[in-house]
């Protein structure tokens, strides 16, 4: 049966090996057990797994700074794609969103995720040419990034 709930700290594990699995770029510090728990914290109602059989098959980290919404990490397990998960995850994340006064959102995806940029697509995110996306490490993090980029939903 699948379900959908809140993401806990319980869910660490599963999620980061869905993260692994999918290719998502981590990092160790952002999305060690601790960064992980640090951002729930701050954002306890608006992050989702979707459980199948007791296994995490789904899951999207979502957060705002009061702001600004921001999704990330979203994945679906390759092999429960075509089932609605992404779409009920996203939906699920927005309504925590808006529930807490949070009137826009926004997300960075890898251009060469050409599944996972369709996805966003359907969903109605659209691409900002006028904007430049500008990274700056305030500490030496190392990149979990896969020689490849699988879509993710």
């Amino acid at each position: 049966m699948l379900n959908y709930r809140l993401m806990t700290m319980d869910d660490y594990e599963a999620a980061y090996d869905l993260w692994i699995k999918c290719g998502n770029g981590l990092n160790n510090k952002d999305d060690s057990y601790e960064g992980i728990e640090k951002y729930l914290k701050r954002n306890p109602n608006t992050s989702f797994v979707a459980v199948l059989d007791e296994k995490v098959v789904g899951v999207i980290l979502c957060g705002h700074d009061g702001r600004r919404g921001i999704v990330q990490h979203t994945c679906v397990s390759p092999d429960c794609r075509r089932m609605g998960i992404g779409k009920k995850l996203v939906d699920l994340a927005l309504d925590g969103l808006k529930a807490e006064g949070i009137n826009k959102v926004l997300l960075v995806a890898f251009k060469k995720n050409e599944g996972g940029n369709a996805f966003w697509e359907s969903q109605g995110f659209t691409i900002r040419e006028d904007l430049n996306y500008r990274n700056k490490a305030l500490t030496e993090m190392i990149r979990i990034d896969p020689d490849y980029l699988n879509d993710c939903l």
